[in-house]
């Protein structure tokens, strides 16, 4: 038995799939100002709406609400059920401090206290 679902049908529980997928993520992608929210994300990629979003490629940001996730390198892979996906060529994940060149023991000072001998205190 095969199951046949007619176009318009088709597309109507596509743009139903989408717009729950909208309101249940977090997760946007920016490119400059550009900013559209990602329906679905997996370990190699994510994706976003077909119809709103702009053939993206290239370096892109991931937040996850207003905190930054990573950075990442895309190329578009396929279009499927209103849903463009983008598979990571490069993610690099967000850091709030740079890396440091050096072990910094758990035990380190914060700070050094100078003292300036003149007036006998620090």
């Amino acid at each position: 038995m095969t199951t046949y679902v007619p176009k318009a049908v088709q597309e109507a529980l596509d743009a139903a799939r989408v717009q729950g997928l909208k309101k249940k993520s977090r997760l946007r992608v920016q490119v400059g100002e550009s900013q559209f929210p990602v329906l679905r994300m997996w370990k190699t990629g994510f994706s976003v709406e077909e119809a709103t979003a702009p053939q993206l490629r290239g370096l892109v940001d991931l937040y996850d609400g207003a905190r930054h996730i990573s950075q990442c390198l895309i190329v578009a892979s396929e279009a499927e059920g209103g849903e463009m996906r983008y598979e990571f060529k490069r993610s690099t994940a967000a850091a709030e401090t740079a890396p440091l060149d050096f072990y910094r023991a758990p035990d380190a000072p914060v700070a050094l206290i100078a003292y300036d001998g003149v007036h006998g205190e620090a």
